[in-house]
This record gives structure tokens, sequence and C-alpha cells, in this order.
């Protein structure tokens, strides 16, 4: 397996896991603060390229890991498992994962776009945030405003089918909401049925993302950065889709579910 010269070796093998660092004394008091100050250099950095047509998928990869530094910096402690699962496939594929935090739509970059061009499904919210909105619109994303439900369903399909025919893999959050708690009847089966329709392979990733608090004010998005909780990305072998999809959908939420269960005990 090649290894892409826009992003660090720690990132690019099977399993990364950070290193350890002695973090210095404002960041360990105030991590949030410390984190958010580094953050939003990286977000203005990456929405002035994006305005001026210049964020590049080299420039995504690069904020992506500046995002993941940044954390470390503060106590947060990264492992990523799996990644030869969707490296050397020959198609595009469905990345379907749980939704704990924005962490993940930071960090996800660094892990698969070194390998295949990809792109996020997103609620509209996420392209009308200032400065924010100029980086994610750069990505062309499926975007879904959630408020009609039908007229979703049909942008998300025909939409995934176009990038999907393009050679653009997608990356889905089936949940209807963020959790740290993982309930399978509220994962749906978008992801399951744009891989069907598309006849490509989905990639179940298991996260855990509760580092990154969804409690913020006065947005959500962005709360309190917790260094004792360890952030955890596991890609699971690529699931062909067969009949009406249903045992692929189970696979992928017995994979996740099976990863948390452990991650969230231990």
């Amino acid at each position: 397996m090649s290894e892409s010269p826009a992003v660090p070796k720690a990132l690019s093998r099977k399993n990364y896991r950070s290193e350890e660092k002695s973090i210095g004394w404002f960041a360990n008091c105030f991590p949030s603060f410390a984190y958010y100050l580094k953050m939003i250099g990286h977000v203005m950095h990456s929405a002035r390229l994006a305005k001026a047509g210049r964020y590049d998928a080299e420039e995504w990869i690069k904020s992506s890991l500046g995002i993941i530094a940044a954390l470390e910096s503060v106590g947060v402690r990264f492992v990523v498992e799996n990644t030869e699962a969707f490296s050397d496939l020959e198609t595009p594929c469905v990345f379907v994962g749980n939704h704990m935090s924005t962490l993940e739509t930071f960090a996800l970059p660094s892990m698969i776009r070194p390998y295949r061009d990809v792109t996020f499904v997103v609620k509209k919210s996420l392209v009308e945030y200032p400065v924010f909105k100029h980086t994610m619109r750069s990505r062309d994303p499926i975007v879904v405003g959630r408020e009609n439900p039908r007229e979703d369903l049909r942008m998300m399909l025909e939409g995934s089918m176009e990038r999907l025919k393009k050679g653009i893999s997608l990356i889905v959050f089936p949940q209807t909401t963020r959790t740290t708690k993982f309930d399978p009847a509220e994962f749906n089966s978008i992801g399951v049925k744009m891989a069907k329709r598309a006849g490509v392979p989905v990639v179940p990733v298991a996260i855990r993302s509760d580092a990154w608090g969804s409690d913020g004010w006065p947005l959500r998005d962005f709360g309190a950065i917790k260094p004792d909780r360890p952030v955890r990305f596991a890609f699971g072998n690529p699931i062909e889709v067969v009949g009406n999809g249903r045992e692929a959908q189970e696979a992928v939420v017995h994979f996740i579910e099976e990863k948390l269960d452990v991650w969230m005990t231990s």
C-alpha cells in the first residue's frame, strides 16, 4: 500500500495512536479555551483559502490534521484503527458511522482523503455557519434541511448516485441527532440504500468522540473539551449490499455497537 506524501506517516499506518507528550500549564488548566484559540486559527485560514478557490484536497487534509494536533496539544488522545479496510478499495464506498460530536466532521478527512476522494452528507446548518460555511461548501457536500423528509431522501439518493458515479465516496451519519448513547432504532439505513443503488460497498465506522462536548453556548456544536476521554475511530471491512440490504445494515450496526460497548465501558 502506497502512502500519501500529503499526510504524516503516523496517520497513514493501519493503526494510529497519539504519542505521549507533556501538556503546558495553560492547556492543562483551560483545555477548551486553549483548543478553541487554535481551532479558530485553522478555520479562519481554511475559510480564506476556500473563498479564494484554493482550498483543495491537500489543504483539507492539512487543516484536518491541524485540528487533531490542536486537540492533542491540550491532552486529547486519538486511536485510529484499520484504515487499510478501505485504502485499497477499487471502487468508491459509503462510510456509515455513528455521530457523537462535531469532532468527527473535522477529523475524518485526514484519515480518508489521503486514499480516496470523499465528501459528507451534512445538515443545512453546517453550510450556514459563519466562516466555516466557506470550507464546507467547497467540499461539494450533499445538504439536507431536515424539514421535508421526503425531499431530503430524494436529494440524498440522487446526490449520492451523482457523486459515487464520479468516484467520490460519501460519509454519512444516519442518526437523527448526535448522542453518546447508540440506539440502533434511530440509526436509519440511508447509507446502505445509497450504496445499494450505486452498487458500491459500505464501510462501517465506529466513533467515540465525546471528548468534544455538544453542550456549547451560544453554539451547541462547540462544547467543552474533555481531555480525559479518549477519541477512537475504528473502520470495519467493506460490506457488499445484497438483496434488500437488511443484512448489510445489521452488520454495520453490529460493528458499531460492539466497538462502543467496549470503549464506553473501559
